[in-house]
């Protein structure tokens, strides 16, 4: 083997040996398909924190960081909103990647104790979140008062009168 070919072999067995697998392999970012039924309902996903990270209508599509610090997935809630239908709120969590178990045979302690949760690519997120909205909520209608002469009734309705002290 020459030199040359030794030193690229030495170069790429210490790359793979300093990255995580999950790293390598899967991602620290996920596209996430928002959707809700039905569609059109407005939507604002908050992280643990409680800061908004996104908001828009449905459908729609958007990317989340999985990870939140070291060893810590993110979770994100997500509240919907539709005229004439109830509020919903889903929680969207994130949950441990199989390419993170990849370290034991790729990246070593080093992807595995550092890397990958470092970047948050020993996490993953779902592919989408979904909000049922329900049945739309009963019309109210708008409900007015009306004010009325007791010459105006008959006298079977003024036979209905309850005297109010």
């Amino acid at each position: 083997m020459t030199f040359r070919k030794m030193v690229g072999a030495v170069a790429a067995v210490a790359f793979v040996g300093i990255q995580g697998c999950a790293s390598i392999v899967g991602e620290s970012r996920y596209p996430v398909a928002v959707s809700s039924a039905p569609q059109g309902a407005t939507f604002e996903i908050t992280d643990k924190n409680g800061t908004v990270i996104h908001s828009g209508s449905t459908p729609s599509s958007v990317t989340l960081k999985s990870g939140k610090g070291y060893f810590t997935g993110q979770t994100y809630t997500l509240h919907f909103k539709k005229d004439g239908y109830p509020d919903k709120t889903i929680e969207l969590d994130s949950s441990l990647s199989g390419w993170y178990w990849g370290n034991i045979l790729i990246g070593g302690l080093v992807g595995m104790l550092i890397v990958d949760p470092l970047t948050g690519a020993m996490y993953k997120l779902p592919d989408s979140a979904s909000a049922d909205l329900g049945k739309p909520l009963a019309d109210n209608g708008a409900k007015t008062l009306q004010v009325g002469v007791i010459d105006d009734l008959t006298a079977v309705q003024r036979e209905r009168l309850v005297p109010v002290n």
